[in-house]
């Protein structure tokens, strides 16, 4: 039996989130630049949505940038930047076979004109799409997002809009970037790494963490299973005991 099979599609994660690591390392050990990684990277991001759409998970956010990535050698930034757009125009025709939307959080501001408006065509074209939604994270990080979220929620309060006694969970979530996407049950990361590194921390407050030696370039539909079949034999509590929920 394969492991697809083995996958139970009535326990399926809702919104898996995936940190994309080890491109760099990847292609390090083979004696090519880090930029040969990223783009091998590209056909695994290709086998976890393929992977995904194949199971019926509704929600599929991947790691694609950092605010801190901004931070690498310009040439590595510029390749990557490059390997987006030239991405999006290959993909397009199949987030749209596959009924796919395309959506974005971050500071998408930041990113170069082409890749924010090949960003933004792709969104634009794939909006009506109902199977699944594609979330890109770039430049993204956690903490930035919530700063963001207590100033709109500061002016709201200044301003008369919302009071202080009406600031809950639901309140919060509406002023994130991921306002429209539930919380993260499956969080995946690659390459040996144990860490979160500024990703969607509000929003994985009860994720199950799955971290694996893969390097992501090796990543493909094998592994997304593998992950998703040690994901169903946990117990999720949120908070309780095991026999309350029995």
């Amino acid at each position: 039996m394969s492991l697809i099979d083995k996958i139970d599609k009535n326990k399926l994660p809702g919104h898996l989130a995936v940190i994309m690591d080890g491109n760099g390392r990847w292609a390090q050990l083979k004696g090519l630049f880090r930029t040969a990684g990223h783009e091998k990277g590209a056909n695994a991001v290709k086998e976890v949505v393929e992977g995904c759409g194949k199971l019926g998970v509704k929600y599929l956010t991947l790691y694609a940038f950092s605010t801190e990535n901004w931070n690498r050698p310009k040439m590595e930034v510029k390749t990557l930047m490059n390997l987006l757009v030239s991405s999006l125009k290959k993909e397009i025709k199949t987030l749209e076979e596959n009924d796919i939307r395309l959506n974005a959080i971050g500071h998408i501001d930041s990113l170069p004109t082409k890749a924010r408006k090949e960003l933004k065509e792709v969104m634009e074209r794939t909006k009506s799409n109902e199977k699944m939604i594609l979330t890109l994270a770039l430049s993204y990080g956690s903490r930035e997002e919530i700063t963001h979220m207590v100033k709109a929620v500061c002016h709201k309060v200044k301003n008369n809009i919302i009071s202080p006694e009406t600031i809950d969970e639901s309140v919060i979530n509406e002023h994130l970037y991921t306002q429209n996407l539930p919380d993260v049950d499956l969080l995946i990361r690659t390459s040996g790494e144990q860490r979160i590194s500024n990703f969607l921390l509000w929003q994985i407050a009860y994720a199950e963490l799955f971290f694996t030696e893969v390097l992501w370039p090796d990543f493909n539909k094998e592994h997304l299973f593998e992950a998703i079949l040690n994901y169903q034999n946990r117990e999720r509590r949120f908070g309780k005991t095991s026999d309350q929920l029995n």
